[in-house]
């Protein structure tokens, strides 16, 4: 949620700011007008209470004074000023209902760094690591739920069966592998990261204060008879464990990650890419997290970037870092890396890793602070990167790995987790 004061004092500056992101100014001055209707009356309810509280002063010192017919004649004012009080808070609670309800609907605004653009083709390449376009011609490249198929450890047909579209059965080394992938990522940043073990589900609350709810609100799979929903990240749940804290200035920056199965919707994707392990509706992660002072979260999104790009230097895996442009910004974040591996059996890049910061968004909505050292209570700032999404990963060392016989060749990093260098029908 961002800071309801750039509504009233900075309203100009932060309607620009928005707008790169798709959001109507009208929008905005409505939810202005709600703000500063609630300063209206929150100043209201200020004064009746006062006035309630004088009155009741009053009849009190009427009655130790003895006089008691002039205490009942207060006490009818006071009366009054009570129902005027209660009045006064009904409408003030309504007024306040309404502006959560605005300001819930308000993505965190974009850094003025990024770049301009309405979607995806508007991303700008940062860089790209060990491509070389040479190393891809003069040989046919066969799709991952081909060579995978072939090797009988991809197999779409049953997983259909089982659950539709958009889901996978992966069999004896190619569930190796993607088991393989998840503890390769754990050991990898276990030096900067404490691992939870979090639970699948998280209540509507923890899901909305994450910024989540909104934006996978079409999205996120909820359960039928509880007010529970399925991880979408597992940064709902490591953001959800300090929602209401106070942390140590002293404990920051606080990294954690955790392995879930996470689950998504994917609505608006048809026309998409949805073969072989391209876009799931379940799928497996290693999520990265971080809850630092808001004077440290540049330079600790850079090093969660590289953290994250440590996954896929580690596999042997030709990426391109990519900057996201204001429009295609996640709701949450103000700023955004996206990671993309080079799949060869389908000739496109693969988003495999959002790296993002989310300023003080989550922070404020789910009330983190932190005690600075210097005193004085102040908003943490958040980061998330995917450690490891394993989907289109697994799918990339496939496709990298094949050859002319049908096996897959797996990188060096990934022999010990696997059990083998080869995969074989």
């Amino acid at each position: 949620m961002i800071d309801p004061r750039l509504l009233t004092d900075d309203f100009d500056d932060t309607a620009r700011r928005l707008g790169r992101k798709g959001v109507a100014r009208a929008g905005l001055e409505e939810a202005r007008e709600l703000v500063l209707r609630r300063r209206r009356q929150l100043a209201a309810v200020e004064d009746a209470r006062r006035a309630s509280n004088a009155g009741s002063a009053e009849v009190g010192r009427l009655m130790r004074q003895g006089r008691r017919e002039e205490a009942a004649e207060q006490r009818k004012v006071l009366a009054d000023a009570k129902a005027d009080l209660d009045a006064k808070e009904a409408a003030l609670r309504e007024t306040e209902a309404l502006v959560d309800d605005a300001l819930a609907r308000i993505p965190n605004l974009p850094d003025d760094r990024v770049p301009d653009g309405t979607s995806e083709a508007d991303n700008v390449v940062i860089r790209t690591h060990g491509y070389d376009p040479a190393d891809y011609a003069g040989r046919d490249w066969r799709p991952h739920w081909e060579v995978a198929g072939d090797l009988g450890i991809f197999d779409a047909e049953r997983a259909a069966k089982l659950s539709g579209a958009m889901f996978s059965v992966l069999r004896g080394g190619g569930a190796r592998l993607l088991r393989g992938l998840v503890d390769f990522a754990l050991d990898l940043h276990r030096d900067r990261y404490e691992e939870h073990v979090v639970p699948h589900m998280v209540l509507t609350e923890v899901i909305s204060k994450t910024g989540h709810l909104t934006k996978f609100d079409t999205q996120a799979y909820r359960v039928r008879d509880d007010e529970l929903w399925l991880l979408p990240t597992a940064e709902v749940a490591l953001m959800g464990l300090h929602q209401g804290e106070i942390l140590a200035e002293a404990d920051l920056p606080k990294r954690s990650m955790a392995y879930t199965v996470c689950w998504r919707r994917e609505a608006g994707a048809a026309g998409k890419d949805t073969r072989g392990m391209q876009r799931l509706h379940e799928f497996h992660k290693v999520e990265l997290v971080s809850i630092c002072t808001p004077e440290s979260s540049e330079a600790e999104l850079e090093s969660l970037l590289a953290d994250c790009e440590r996954s896929l230097q580690g596999l042997g895996l030709p990426y391109r870092v990519l900057e996201l442009c204001s429009g295609d910004l996640t709701f949450s974040s103000s700023r955004v890396y996206d990671l993309e591996v080079y799949a060869p059996g389908v000739d496109k890049w693969l988003e495999v890793s959002s790296v993002s910061l989310v300023t003080d968004f989550q922070a404020r909505r789910g009330g983190i602070r932190y005690r600075r050292a210097e005193g004085g209570n102040a908003l943490v700032h958040s980061l998330n990167g995917s450690g490891l999404a394993t989907p289109r990963v697994w799918a990339a060392l496939i496709e990298h790995g094949q050859q002319p016989d049908g096996t897959v060749r797996l990188p060096p990093a990934l022999v010990p987790y696997v059990g083998t260098d080869v995969l074989r029908g």
